[in-house]
């Protein structure tokens, strides 16, 4: 799919989305400390990415603030990061406000690059779309949902069912 809806009106997505056992491709992007965080610190890890386009919006607020409650049942060798365009700073203060402590928040504020390379770049809004990709073990995609309508909310019963089978 190379787009998605936004209150019902078509937004052009920029890259190439990932098929079903794809590998994930290294990333480089910022923590709330400017650190920069990349696959190898998720290493031997399943990764459920959450792609939002704003913490800032009710809806991403919802989803993040539910995989959060999520998480904290879940296996440690199941890591969920949310990913968005907003500065690390925003996220940072965002998280703690809402007592998100069970995902991690990263940044794709300076490039996009994570969002070209898993073709959920919104380009003419500079956000991301709406999704959800698992990758197992070892980085290869086993579950993704792009979300077409970005208002509304992914499976959040498939996405955790699919992290639990891929350990």
């Amino acid at each position: 799919m190379n787009k998605v809806t936004m209150n019902g009106s078509e937004i052009a997505l920029k890259g190439s989305y990932p098929k079903a056992g794809d590998k994930i491709s290294d990333f480089a992007l910022r923590a709330g400390d400017m650190s920069v965080k990349g696959l190898k610190d998720y290493a031997g890890k399943v990764l459920v990415i959450l792609t939002v386009p704003s913490i800032d919006t009710p809806v991403c607020d919802m989803e993040l603030q539910k995989f959060n409650k999520d998480a904290g049942a879940l296996p440690e060798d199941i890591k969920i990061i949310g990913v968005s365009a907003d500065l690390p700073f925003a996220q940072s203060r965002w998280a703690a406000e809402m007592g998100v402590k069970n995902i991690t928040m990263l940044s794709d504020h300076f490039d996009m690059g994570f969002a070209e390379s898993h073709g959920v770049h919104m380009k003419d809004l500079r956000l991301l779309a709406r999704a959800v990709f698992v990758y197992d073990k070892s980085g290869n995609l086993v579950y993704d949902e792009l979300v077409g309508e970005v208002t509304k909310e992914p499976d959040y019963g498939k996405a955790v069912e699919a992290a639990k089978k891929a350990l």
